[in-house]
């Protein structure tokens, strides 16, 4: 194993950022894809955002270096299976120094709560 990470992120708090900023902050933060996977879920889509938040944080976390050294939300993204396994993502320079890695990631969240685990191989 080369690393493990996980975090958890309060979805007021994403909820509160969307509100201020809205599509300035969405597109700063989450990939394409992430945001149309998202906005599927309407009034619900804050906890599926807060999720994906966690996500990059688990991952930041897992190699080791947090938002710096070429780490960005952008260059890190969650997509889905058909499914439904949540998968990782990686662009630009996460991609060329961890795209060979195996990466597992899991998502959860409550009305209050999302959290994610990430594990690198």
């Amino acid at each position: 194993m080369t690393g493990i990470g996980t975090d958890i992120v309060d979805v007021p708090r994403i909820k509160h950022s969307f509100d201020e900023y809205g599509e300035r902050f969405l597109r700063r933060v989450f990939t394409d894809v992430e945001i149309e996977y998202c906005e599927r879920f309407g009034e619900t889509r804050c906890l599926h955002y807060a999720a994906r938040f966690a996500a990059k944080e688990a991952f930041s976390k897992a190699i080791g270096t947090g938002m710096r050294d070429g780490m960005s939300f952008k260059n890190v993204g969650v997509r889905n299976e058909p499914s439904g396994k949540p998968v990782i993502e990686l662009h630009g320079e996460m991609q060329e120094r961890w795209g060979g890695h195996i990466i597992h990631v899991t998502l959860s969240h409550t009305a209050t709560i999302g959290l994610a685990v990430v594990v690198i191989e």
